[in-house]
């Protein structure tokens, strides 16, 4: 059990957003699902699901699957909370493609490595071994529209997390791995109410619970609700510039003592009511950020993350440089001094086939 602990501390220091960690010990599981991929998105301040206009809506929204045309490719790769680690990593690959009328699909693979891990006995400190952690994620997405401006998308994810080897004590056996199932469903609506209003909606990682070792302490998986609006506050020949808004929560019941945490299906509900209404509105994380284009060439990009009860508050940064078919994009995480997530930076290519 000690190997398992080891690597459960690993994944707790390798997360993004420390208010699923607010939520209580155990509170859920495979947190990695939480992490946003796409230094684009990153430098909106993960302001992103009611735009979800290139490949990476995989991602953000399915639903923006549907308004794009052809093939495209994503790649993204960060060093993860280097403040903390140096052999923390984590990978975002994407491809989407169009099906013509019906719609266009789209396939992705996460991965994030949490580095080695140290073998200990459960009494002697002296190091037995070590071992490496890592969790990833296949999924398949479908968007298709559901008239001229609106649009509907689904992604359907398998889950493997390998947190620790074998496990044997006096009461347990098994192991620190684990699979799962989960889905997401996105809609998305252009010139809404106004026009070059866009709204968004995703509600993700749908699914049962995820077991390492003791059905009983099965985890909730992470299922987060997300939406958002944006608008295009300048559209001409060479310059362009919008504006995006996000709100996000993590909807896991927080269990009574001795008690276990609900299943999904009642917790979409449950997690708004398990506290004071003043608290359950502190659970909301606020994103903005805007993005200014030149010439369709070079992009400025710049955001807000505020996340009250995790005590997550940071400017965001970025920058993309479009030739063709091919865009690099760059995004930057300014969290203050001594902050884990000070310094994260992820790099992304896009580029279509």
């Amino acid at each position: 059990m000690k190997k398992l602990m080891c690597a459960l501390v690993a994944l707790a220091l390798a997360l993004p957003i420390t208010a699923a960690l607010a939520q209580g010990p155990g509170s859920s599981g495979v947190l990695f699902l939480l992490i946003a991929p796409g230094a684009r998105a990153a430098g909106l301040g993960e302001s992103f699901v009611s735009i979800a206009d290139d490949a990476t809506a995989t991602y953000w929204n399915p639903a923006g699957l549907a308004f794009q045309e052809g093939t495209e490719i994503s790649l993204m790769h960060s060093n993860w909370l280097p403040q903390l680690a140096n052999d923390l990593y984590f990978d975002y690959a994407t491809i989407r493609r169009s099906l013509g009328p019906i719609g266009t699909a789209g396939l992705s693979l996460t991965f994030i490595n949490l580095g080695d891990q140290t073998i200990t006995g459960e009494l002697d400190p002296t190091p037995l071994g070590t071992f490496s952690s890592y969790e990833l994620a296949v999924a398949g997405s479908f968007g298709s529209k559901l008239s001229a401006n609106s649009s509907a998308g689904v992604t359907l994810k398998f889950i493997y997390s390998n947190l620790a080897p074998q496990v044997s004590n006096t009461s347990q056996k098994g192991d620190g791995r684990a699979t799962a199932f989960a889905v997401d469903l996105g809609y998305l609506h252009k010139n809404f109410l106004v026009n070059r209003l866009n709204f968004g909606f995703n509600l993700t990682n749908l699914g049962p619970k995820i077991t390492y070792i003791d059905a009983a302490q099965a985890d909730p998986l992470p299922t987060n609700l997300r939406l958002g609006f944006s608008y295009q506050l300048l559209k001409q020949e060479y310059n362009s510039l919008v504006i995006s808004t996000e709100f996000d929560r993590l909807l896991v019941s927080v269990p009574k003592k001795g008690q276990k945490a609900d299943a999904v299906y009642k917790a979409l509900f449950t997690a708004w009511t398990d506290e004071s209404f003043k608290q359950e509105i502190r659970h909301i994380i606020a994103n903005v950020g805007a993005e200014y284009w030149y010439n369709n060439l070079l992009a400025l990009r710049a955001g807000y993350h505020y996340d009250e009860i995790g005590k997550v508050k940071y400017i965001s940064a970025g920058a993309g440089l479009k030739y063709s078919l091919y865009r690099l994009d760059f995004g930057y995480i300014s969290a203050g001094e001594g902050h884990p997530l000070s310094d994260t930076m992820r790099f992304s290519l896009t580029f279509g086939i």
